[in-house]
């Protein structure tokens, strides 16, 4: 793991608001209904935690690993991630907006209804992942990669795209078409995306 340069220290507590955490696992725990916002967790892991309903605006989850994880209406807007791998987690109805992702890993991962409005998404890959009508509205991708992603209903009204890669991604998205200017597609992408492109642009396509 990023943080496991040592061993961790296993917790068994409940989370309080503006709390360290450091050098901890965290396994098979509910933090349902928590009111953890702005917490740091640094050098942790978490694996098959849930954060149901919980609060943790504002929390910064920074060299961490979070394995199977669910984020279920949870409120993560305005928190800080770096140097994070996800794998296997499901996010769902997530309030992710004002966020700030640096050099974060989101592998085979879920993501249903999460809203990364005004968020900034640096170095950022999404490998393997299904995001389901995800909500990108205003927000700033630089070097974000989505590999192999199916994406649905995404919408990328007003997003800034620097270095942004769909290659290999299977493109559902419904608003925000001229904000791809700067992304990296495939042929068979273009394809698929042309009748909406048309659309966008007015084109009338007749034989």
């Amino acid at each position: 793991m990023a943080g496991g340069r040592r061993e961790l220290i296993a917790f068994d507590a409940d989370l309080e608001p503006d709390g360290d955490y450091e050098g901890l696992r965290f396994s098979d725990v509910a933090f349902d209904a928590a009111a953890a916002g702005g917490c740091l967790f640094l050098g942790c892991s978490f694996a098959g935690v849930s954060f149901g309903g919980a609060g943790l605006r504002k929390t910064r989850f920074t060299d961490s690993d979070l394995a199977r994880v669910r984020f279920v209406a949870t409120d993560l807007a305005e928190t800080g991630w770096q140097d994070v791998t996800l794998t296997g987690c499901v996010l769902a109805g997530v309030q992710a907006f004002s966020a700030g992702l640096r050099r974060v890993v989101f592998r085979e991962c879920k993501l249903d209804s999460v809203n990364f409005r005004g968020a900034a998404l640096t170095d950022v890959t999404f490998e393997d992942c299904v995001l389901r009508d995800a909500d990108f509205g205003g927000a700033t991708l630089l070097r974000v990669a989505f590999g192999g992603c199916t994406l649905a209903g995404a919408d990328f009204t007003k997003v800034s795209c620097t270095e942004v890669d769909l290659r290999g991604a299977s493109l559902g998205i419904t608003a925000g078409f001229d904000s791809l200017r700067g992304a990296t597609i495939d042929a068979v992408q273009l394809v698929a995306l042309a009748p909406f492109l048309a659309r966008h642009l007015g084109l009338t396509v007749a034989d």
